[in-house]
């Protein structure tokens, strides 16, 4: 199977993902601004799950253009990605409903950290399957210090957010999303030439 089959399908399954979560954006039960200022617990939730799975599209087409071939357990792995991104529409609104609640927080971040490890287990495969450690893959990501770095924040906010304050835990997941602002500025120079 070819690598571009691969990413129309994640394309089609994060479209839908972000569409489940607009969806869960309530029109309020009022005609004026406070009554939509009421509804700012869900919009900033759906805000930082619609910028966190657009900067996963965003380095998983960067991720996809690297590569030249996919084998099973590349698909295995990115379907484990579109799982635990899908498991994001309920947790943002859980987290939002909630007023951003401890449990409902925690599991956000459990979400995340998923996300983040199947992140970090299909680029591995990734690699393995296009030519190892002297894949273009490889030497475009290297350490990949964001990945580990994302899933510690992760790993940080669950607990923060259980037998802490979870609006720490919140902050944590911004940070996770400015990480991934900016793509692997390696494999941008490599898409670019």
């Amino acid at each position: 199977m070819g690598k571009e089959r691969v990413s129309a399908f994640s394309d089609g399954v994060i479209a839908i993902i972000i569409t489940i979560m607009v969806l869960e954006l309530k029109v309020p039960h009022g005609n004026t601004f406070a009554a939509l200022a009421e509804q700012w617990p869900m919009f900033l939730a759906y805000m930082l799950s619609f910028v966190n799975v657009g900067l996963i599209w965003n380095n998983h087409h960067h991720l996809f253009a690297t590569i030249e071939r996919v084998n099973g357990n590349v698909l295995w792995l990115n379907l484990l990605l579109m799982f635990s991104m899908s498991l994001l529409p309920f947790a943002t609104a859980w987290m939002g409903e909630s007023h951003y609640a401890a449990q409902p927080t925690a599991l956000y971040g459990a979400v995340m950290l998923l996300t983040a490890v199947s992140w970090h287990l299909l680029m591995r495969a990734l690699i393995g399957c296009n030519g190892g450690v002297q894949s273009v893959l490889a030497q475009a990501v290297g350490r990949s210090r964001k990945t580990v770095l994302s899933a510690g924040l992760n790993v940080v906010a669950i607990p923060l957010a259980l037998f802490g304050d979870a609006w720490i835990a919140v902050l944590c997941y911004l940070a996770v999303g400015t990480i991934w602002f900016i793509p692997e500025r390696r494999i941008e120079k490599l898409i670019s030439e």
